[in-house]
């Protein structure tokens, strides 16, 4: 059979998914009465709470005698890792921009990996029916963006494909009128090239992700660069490090994919993206070979991560009370399991028997893993993001820099400016299209964005975006501004009563309500000024024997602010940790006591006095 394996990439929110949806429906992947969800590759649970992509996905269809393999990825910066191993497995990408935003961060970021590997572009201008939408004014961008990023003469004669996923139509020129997707079908196969065929050499293949099966175990997924596999092959395994020696294993199940199905086939040829079972320790990078030909195949590289957190076994006096998996061995085993499929992330063990460094690529990519391990029933504490810094060739200090692109409307845009410039943010261009928002593009400091995103959606009254990704090393900026408001601390632990919060919430933002336990040194609100502040939310009112109106009037409470995760990890300071639990996120000092916290605060001015 003719094949074509083409990935689908862009930017966050640009129709990736929807289309990926379309195009299995035409390509007769579904019955026509059959009912499936929209955003039907988006199968995990956070992915459909979130409306994002995490995950990168193998589908397929028929179209006219040619199998499309189609590789659906995710759109966010953060998890850059699964585009850059899936564009190994394929042949060409389908650049999906918005008609109205234009190309994005992320467009650049994936598109840029795209080229260098030499793959084939076609551009699908998307969403052409929203209001407001220029197409031709975003081809232009397009283009301009690949002359930046220096395509070759090839890449650069990218055919256009102008759609309307939700509707599932698609012309190639903007003066005819929309039809079904049989535009885009016929460009993927007349400009995307079949991947390279050698049938009669011997095995080799990449793998480039891994999936698992609760009946067959670990699942390696990638495409077969030359030769045949057959069911009971004996392969070799060849190790990332060179000097390990190769491991043989047998294939005891081949799959191939159609649709959002698996099929089970005896054996698969070159050029055929497939899944493996049988393979003992299979991992993201192996090569698998014929055993008398055990030839290496380039590895896959991916960026650094930028950023890191401690995961700290949970000590706090509510410690085990939701959880399952408390100990410092299940905490440890799950986040170095994690390791097997989500090569961006790295693990790193530390003096401290409970507690490991976790790196990632953003804060999105870190809280997401804290979200699925808490839903897995693991109890844990997370400590402030940091940057990782490197040491420059004459050994001053660099820190990671960010590409932040913001559209907001024109009213915001003086207090957003002013935000920015303490966060040391340097605008590299702003352009007003006419169409109410204005867009700026920064070079701030990573550590910059900490806790900067929650500011300024309240500044812009949650009408601005704002996107970033990450740009390069450069100089250490020096002291950044940070918080601004101290903490609330409980000085008791109790129940929480409502008495007591009619007092506090008069000068603070509070994080929880009456009748929620609370301990010392739990974080329960936010201070409207600098400094923390020791309360008492449990602190009740005292009974007499007088009665008045005003003393029994009914106490009216503002609902507290609800406490994400990304909310926590963007709040939290130096001396504050997260504690992370199935049942509920809550907020603490890492020093419980109040004279074991005011004692650390005289000794550190003194050390600043002396220094």
């Amino acid at each position: 059979m003719d094949i074509r394996n083409i990935a689908i990439i862009a930017h966050v929110d640009h129709g990736k998914t929807t289309l990926v949806d379309k195009m299995l429906r035409q390509g007769g992947a579904f019955r026509d009465n059959q009912v499936v969800a929209e955003r039907v590759m988006d199968s995990n649970p956070l992915e459909r709470e979130r409306g994002i992509t995490i995950l990168a996905k193998n589908t397929a269809v028929n179209w006219h005698g040619t199998k499309i393999n189609i590789v659906d990825t995710p759109g966010h910066a953060d998890f850059g890792g699964e585009v850059e191993r899936i564009l190994r497995m394929v042949d060409g990408v389908l650049l999906v921009v918005d008609a109205f935003d234009g190309p994005m961060p992320q467009t650049r970021f994936v598109l840029r990996k795209a080229l260098a590997l030499g793959r084939t572009p076609i551009i699908v201008i998307n969403k052409i029916d929203r209001p407001g939408a220029d197409p031709m004014r975003v081809h232009d961008e397009v283009l301009d963006l690949f002359i930046e990023l220096e395509a070759d003469d090839t890449q650069l004669d990218a055919p256009v494909v102008y759609v309307s996923a939700r509707n599932g139509t698609s012309t190639l020129d903007m003066d005819q009128p929309l039809q079904d997707l049989v535009p885009l079908f016929q460009t993927i196969v007349d400009r995307v090239p079949s991947p390279p065929v050698d049938n009669e050499g011997s095995f080799q293949m990449l793998i480039s992700t891994i999936d698992h099966s609760p009946y067959l175990g670990r699942l390696g997924i990638g495409r077969i660069e030359r030769g045949t596999a057959h069911v009971g092959d004996v392969v070799a395994l060849l190790p990332l490090d060179e000097s390990q020696k190769p491991t043989q294993s047998r294939i005891t199940r081949l799959f191939t994919f159609d649709g959002l199905d698996r099929v089970e086939v005896q054996e698969a040829q070159a050029g055929e993206i497939v899944s493996l079972a049988g393979l003992d320790g299979v991992e993201i990078g192996l090569t698998i070979t014929d055993v008398a030909h055990p030839e290496r195949l380039e590895g896959i590289a991916v960026e650094e991560p930028t950023i890191s957190v401690d995961f700290i076994v949970n000590n706090s006096p509510f410690a085990g009370q939701d959880g399952k998996f408390v100990t410092s061995r299940q905490v440890r085993e799950r986040l170095y399991r994690e390791l097997e499929r989500n090569v961006a992330l790295k693990v790193e063990d530390t003096d401290s028997t409970d507690t490991w460094t976790v790196s990632g690529r953003g804060e999105l990519h870190l809280t997401i893993l804290m979200e699925t391990m808490r839903r897995e029933g693991y109890e844990f504490q997370v400590s402030r993001p940091r940057v990782i810094t490197r040491e420059g060739a004459s050994g001053e200090r660099l820190e990671p820099y960010e590409e932040l692109a913001i559209d907001v409307p024109e009213e915001y845009l003086g207090t957003v400016i002013e935000k920015i410039g303490p966060r040391r943010g340097e605008m590299l261009e702003m352009k007003n299209p006419g169409q109410g928002l204005v867009r700026l593009l920064y070079r701030i400091p990573a550590r910059g964005l900490f806790g900067y995103r929650s500011e300024f959606l309240t500044d812009t009254r949650g009408t601005g975006i704002m996107h970033h990704r990450f740009l390069d090393y450069g100089q250490w900026a020096g002291p950044l501004a940070g918080r601004t408001r101290g903490s609330l601390v409980s000085m008791e632990g109790g129940t929480i009563v409502a008495f007591a919060l009619a007092t506090l919430q008069e000068r603070s933002t509070l994080f929880v309500s009456p009748g929620e336990t609370v301990y010392e040194g739990m974080v329960v609100g936010e201070n409207s000024r600098p400094g923390d502040m020791d309360v008492n939310p449990t602190r009740e009112k005292k009974l007499t024997n007088m009665r008045s109106k005003s003393t029994d009037e009914n106490i009216s409470l503002e609902p507290p602010r609800e406490l994400t995760l990304e909310a926590a990890l963007e709040y939290i300071e130096d001396d504050e940790l997260i504690e992370v639990t199935p049942v509920t996120v809550r907020l603490r000092k890492r020093f419980l006591s109040s004279s074991d916290r005011k004692k650390l605060s005289r000794e550190a001015k003194r050390e600043r006095a002396s220094g």
